[in-house]
C-alpha cells in the first residue's frame, strides 16, 4: 500500500478478496497472485453484459480450477440496458464526440456489482484488472470508494508490473491455460454496447488497422451491396421497438449490432483523452449504438425547441465527460440524469434510417410530438405562414447589430 493512500489493500490486513474475473490471462493470472502475495482467499465475480463469444460457465469452472473459494457468474445484461445503455443514449452518450462509452459505462455496473458480492461473502477488498495507465483503474477505484468506504482496493497488474510475455510465463509455471492468449495481440473489451480493442499494431496511429481487429462489424468494403432501411420506435428517449417489433432494450441492441454490423456501420477509430493525461488511439465497434444514437439525436430535434436543442448539447457533453472519468456516483451526474430524463420526456416516435457501407443515415421521421408544421413550412398552396409579418422581425431582431455596425461594421474599414 502506498503511504497516504488509505483505500489501498494492505497485505497484513486482508483475508477476503472479491476478483472481478473474465478468465483471460489478466484476471486468470491475479487469483494465484493474490492467494501468494496476500495470503487471501479469493472469490471471483463474472458477469455477462453480452460480451459474445464468451463461455461463462468455462470461466466459473476456470476460476474454481485455479484455487478460487468460490466463483459468482451474473446475467445482468437487462440491468446493463435499463440502468446505464437507456441513460447513454438519452444523454447522446459520445465521448469527445465519437465513443460511445460501451466500456466506461459498463464498469460501474461492476462496480455495483462487486460491492453486493463483498458484501453477501463478507470480503474486505476487492480486484480489478486495470493497468496503471488506463482510464479503468479510475472508474473502478473512484466508483467502488463512492458506494462502500470501508472496502479496500487491490490493482495487481499495476503492482505486478509484468509484461504480457511474463505473464504467460507465470500463467504456464502455475498451469493456468493460455493457448488462446498467444495468438492475438489486441488487449479488448466487450458488452453488448460494443467493443474496445488496442494495443499491438494499433499503437501506431498513422497505420490502417488490421482486418484482423473487427469482430462486431463488417468492413464497409465487404458490406453487402443492397442498403438496410430499418425503423426504432422511441418512448420517452429510449428505444422500444425495432422494425415494428417489440422488444426488451437489450434484445434490440442485440438484435441491432447484427444488423448494424453486417452493413459495417459502427468502426470507431479515434485519438483520445485519456484520464491520466495520455493520448491513446481506441478501436471501437458500436453498431447499434451508432445506430440509435443518431436516430435520437434526430427525433430531439423534431420533438424539441430550438432553445431545448441548443442548450442540450452542453449537458449531453458535460454527461459523456463525467461517464468516460470515472464519476459516474457523483452528485453532479445524478443531476444530469434528472434533467435528461426531464428532456427526454417528449422525444417518443419512430425515425427511419438506411444502413450501408459504413453509414446510418436517417431518412425519416415521425411523432405525435413533432413541432414541424407542414402548412406554416410549405411554400406551396395552402401555407398558413404570414410572411408580412417577416419585415417587422427583422428590424428588431437586427437592432442592435445595425447600432454597432456604423461604428464598427463599415465595409471601407
Amino acid at each position: 500500500m502506498k503511504e497516504g493512500i488509505d483505500y489501498l489493500a494492505n497485505p497484513n490486513s486482508v483475508e477476503k478478496v472479491v476478483l472481478l474475473y473474465s478468465g483471460g490471462l489478466d484476471t486468470s493470472c491475479m487469483v494465484k497472485w493474490i492467494q501468494e502475495q496476500y495470503d487471501a482467499d479469493v472469490v471471483t465475480l463474472t458477469i455477462d453484459l453480452g460480451q459474445p463469444g464468451v463461455d461463462l460457465q468455462k470461466a466459473k469452472e476456470k476460476a474454481l480450477d485455479q484455487g478460487a473459494e468460490s466463483a459468482f457468474v451474473i446475467d445482468a445484461k437487462e440491468e446493463f440496458a435499463k440502468d446505464y445503455v437507456s441513460k447513454a443514449i438519452k444523454a447522446n452518450g459520445l465521448y469527445q464526440e465519437k465513443y460511445p462509452l460501451s466500456t466506461a459505462i459498463a464498469r460501474y455496473l461492476k462496480c455495483k456489482k462487486a460491492v453486493e458480492v463483498a458484501k453477501k461473502v463478507d470480503a474486505d477488498a476487492i480486484a480489478h484488472g486495470a493497468t496503471g495507465k488506463g482510464n479503468d483503474q479510475v472508474r473502478f477505484e473512484a466508483g467502488i470508494m463512492s458506494l462502500d468506504p470501508d472496502l479496500k482496493l487491490l490493482a495487481p497488474v499495476r503492482q505486478w508490473s509484468m509484461t504480457r510475455d511474463k505473464e504467460i510465463e507465470y500463467a504456464e509455471k502455475h498451469g493456468i491455460d493460455v493457448e488462446a492468449e498467444k495468438g492475438s495481440p489486441y488487449s479488448t473489451d466487450e458488452n453488448l454496447w460494443g467493443k474496445s480493442s488496442e494495443c499491438g499494431p494499433l499503437e501506431y496511429p498513422d497505420k490502417e488497422p488490421p482486418g484482423d481487429v473487427f469482430q462486431f462489424v463488417n468492413l464497409p468494403e465487404e458490406a453487402p451491396e443492397e442498403p438496410a432501411e430499418i425503423s426504432i420506435t422511441f418512448e420517452e428517449g429510449v428505444p422500444t421497438a425495432l422494425n415494428g417489433e417489440e422488444m426488451q432494450l437489450h434484445s434490440l441492441v442485440e438484435e441491432l449490432n447484427s444488423i448494424a454490423g453486417k452493413h459495417g456501420v459502427g468502426i470507431i477509430d479515434m485519438m483520445e483523452d485519456r484520464v491520466v493525461g495520455l493520448k491513446s488511439r481506441e478501436i471501437y465497434e458500436c453498431p447499434a449504438a451508432t445506430a440509435i444514437i443518431e436516430a435520437h439525436k434526430d427525433l430531439e430535434k423534431y420533438v424539441s425547441t430550438k432553445h431545448e436543442n441548443s442548450f442540450k448539447k452542453y449537458a449531453d457533453k458535460k454527461w459523456a465527460e463525467m461517464a468516460y472519468s470515472g464519476l459516474w456516483f457523483d452528485p453532479l451526474m445524478h443531476h444530469l440524469n434528472s434533467l435528461v430524463d426531464s428532456m427526454n420526456s417528449n422525444v417518443s416516435g419512430k425515425v427511419y434510417l438506411k444502413l450501408y457501407k459504413g453509414s446510418a443515415q436517417v431518412i425519416g421521421r415521425e411523432s405525435e410530438e413533432g413541432l414541424y408544421n407542414h402548412q406554416l413550412a410549405s411554400y406551396g398552396e395552402g401555407e398558413t405562414f404570414n410572411q408580412e409579418a417577416s419585415p417587422g422581425f427583422i428590424q428588431l431582431w437586427s437592432l442592435q447589430t445595425k447600432m454597432k455596425g456604423g461604428e464598427h461594421g463599415s465595409l471601407g474599414d
